[in-house]
């Protein structure tokens, strides 16, 4: 009986967050899909909650697995927020796929660089998009034309970098061979050291 009821109160709370996610998506304004998307998991887990809590169907569950129950929400929410609408709203993985379907089921190898630089920038307004999250995230502002990290951008980018080159595989696959150059991007000499840029600012 409690598994059967667990079972109706799972689908509950899929057919909320669904009709939050949706409602939000086609009505509200959304500044970040993350951010938005955890939103409505919350609102789903805190209406499904309320349901469990007043509606005697579910009185065969005591106050601790209730509580249960409500954790287990809260991480399906998060991880759906990030496995569904994040994934597929960034993914270049599925851009990869989508746009070779939308060529006609098939890219040459070479031309890839000119699907990344030339469609794929301009098609998901990367830049726009990034810069978005980045600002409503707190780690950078835009002063003047001029993009600036915060002392939390600092903070996030010490500890990538730090992850990045001593706990990223040192062997990775990469086209038929493998390597350690995604370690350290930068260190593998695609940029002239020497160069000098002029979109520098302070």
């Amino acid at each position: 009986m409690k598994i059967k009821k667990l079972s109706v109160a799972i689908i509950l709370f899929i057919i909320i967050l669904f009709t939050y996610y949706y409602i939000h998506i086609q009505y509200l304004k959304v500044d970040v899909v993350f951010y938005s998307a955890i939103l409505d998991g919350i609102l789903a887990v805190i209406t499904t909650t309320i349901v469990l809590t007043i509606s005697s169907y579910f009185k065969i569950f005591n106050a601790f697995e209730k509580l249960l129950i409500t954790i287990i929400f809260l991480l399906g929410s998060y991880i759906y927020a990030i496995s569904v609408p994040t994934v597929l709203d960034r993914s270049l993985s599925f851009y990869i796929l989508e746009k070779i379907q939308e060529r006609g089921g098939g890219i040459r190898k070479t031309g890839f660089k000119e699907v990344f630089t030339q469609e794929y920038v301009k098609e998901h307004r990367l830049v726009d998009v990034r810069l978005t999250e980045q600002e409503q995230s707190g780690t950078i502002i835009i002063d003047e034309g001029c993009v600036k990290l915060t002392e939390k951008g600092y903070r996030l980018a010490t500890f990538s970098r730090y992850f990045r080159k001593h706990f990223l595989p040192k062997n990775r696959l990469l086209m038929g061979e493998y390597t350690d150059d995604l370690t350290d991007p930068f260190g593998h000499g695609a940029i002239d050291s020497n160069k000098t840029f002029d979109y520098l600012c302070k």
